[in-house]
């Protein structure tokens, strides 16, 4: 089966998007079967309206259980909310009737990474890698998730990472600030590795790799 995702479109003013929330509205309650719950949905994500979001997905998804899309919405939306679990149950639905769904493995690879688990997380990132070779922001979260083994050829900061000494989230935030995102990165996923519970760790390195990307949650 392919990919039953597209991605996001380009971000509304707010004009447009109170618009576009009307119009689903209306269709929606002319029509409670339509399928607009998931759009309608997806616009109350990115305005903030996490709650109703959920809901909105909850509803629809239990009169079309297969809608894969709205799936994705829901998923997107308790990412959003932080409920790590419950949004990668949603994603684990839909790579089991979708397996070649790209943006799922993207985001399992960001709720496994935000989760703790740096292996889980760099698996989906190679299978979105192959999956679209184009896709450059995997590329470079996977460049900054793999933890080089140490070398004995390298010099200045690349040795000083490799000393455990400077493995701290204070060091790690240090060059976060300087500019070094990779550095940072580096530091922060030889943290998250060793304990996944770090929630300290855990949160630089989501800030690094949002630095890496220029963009911002959401």
């Amino acid at each position: 089966m392919g990919e039953l995702t597209t991605p996001d479109p380009a971000p509304y003013d707010e004009s447009t998007t109170a618009a576009a929330i009307r119009r689903h509205e209306d269709r929606l309650a002319k029509d409670p079967a339509s399928l607009a719950f998931a759009p309608l949905a997806d616009l109350y994500r990115k305005t903030g309206r996490i709650a109703e979001a959920v809901a909105l997905c909850r509803e629809g998804l239990r009169h079309v259980p297969h809608y894969m899309t709205a799936r994705l919405v829901l998923a997107k939306t308790l990412l959003a909310a932080g409920d790590l679990d419950a949004a990668l149950a949603e994603l684990n639905a839909i790579r089991a009737a979708s397996p070649l769904d790209v943006q799922c493995h993207r985001l399992l690879a960001e709720v496994q990474r935000r989760r703790g688990d740096i292996d889980a997380s760099v698996q989906h990132l190679e299978t979105a890698v192959k999956l679209d070779p184009s896709d450059r922001d995997s590329r470079a979260a996977l460049r900054l998730l793999r933890v080089a083994p140490a070398s004995g050829s390298e010099g200045g900061v690349a040795r000083v990472l490799r000393d455990d000494t400077f493995a701290t989230v204070t060091f790690g935030t240090i060059c976060l600030e300087q500019g070094l995102i990779e550095e940072a990165a580096d530091v922060f996923t030889r943290l998250v590795k060793k304990d996944p519970t770090d929630h300290r760790a855990r949160d630089g390195l989501d800030r690094a790799l949002r630095a890496k990307s220029g963009r911002k949650r959401g």
